[in-house]
């Protein structure tokens, strides 16, 4: 099957996104930042965000739990700018190369919908999407929840099978992969123009 779309998830793939960045110098403590995010601020009550919640609704949850982290806690969403460190060169290199071509490019990330403009207004290489971006914070949706990627399949009427989907995270790629979908997993040393034209991709 001719691939004729290729879907982008953004953090880990086009953006440097890492909590790390903001609590390295708050905490001047790794093994304290450590056990904060791993315990405190995890990745479990942050994808809660991505999927919908509010901000401050999740903040406050947090704090409740924690009080004596209360300081902490208000301090992720506060700095969050600052978490986002930058993109990443070399795909997003191979994005623009993309751009000059026939297929057809879209995003489909988790990420909260309060966040999402600020990557948005900052980094113009979104653009180049077109709107064509599923964000999860706004569909209440999220990965590897199946019913995000219908989401994408059914408004821009594509099919899996002439897709490449993008992605950092394993549980997402394999969700991809039992829809139909080809995968390409990203990790730091993957070379992303090769794998696409091992797809098939031409630029």
């Amino acid at each position: 099957m001719k691939i004729k779309n290729i879907i982008f998830d953004f953090g880990g793939v086009l953006m440097d996104w890492d909590p790390r960045y903001f609590f390295k110098d708050y905490f001047k403590d790794d093994e304290k930042m450590e056990y904060f995010l791993e315990n405190i601020a995890q990745d479990e009550w942050n994808i809660e965000q991505d999927r919908g919640r509010s901000l401050s609704e999740g903040t406050e949850i947090q704090v409740k739990k924690f009080p004596e982290w209360g300081k902490e806690i208000r301090a992720f969403y506060d700095n969050w700018t600052v978490m986002l460190k930058s993109d990443i060169p070399q795909n997003v290199e191979i994005l623009r190369k993309l751009k000059n071509t026939d297929y057809h490019l879209f995003g489909l990330t988790n990420w909260s919908a309060e966040t999402f403009p600020y990557a948005l207004e900052n980094y113009d290489f979104f653009q180049i999407f077109d709107g064509k971006i599923v964000v999860s914070g706004t569909e209440k949706l999220i990965k590897p929840d199946p019913k995000i990627w219908h989401v994408l399949l059914e408004r821009y009427d594509i099919q899996a099978s002439e897709s490449v989907f993008i992605d950092d995270n394993s549980k997402n790629i394999e969700a991809a992969k039992s829809l139909g979908f080809n995968t390409i997993h990203v990790l730091p040393d993957t070379d992303l123009k090769q794998e696409l034209v091992h797809l098939g991709v031409e630029f």
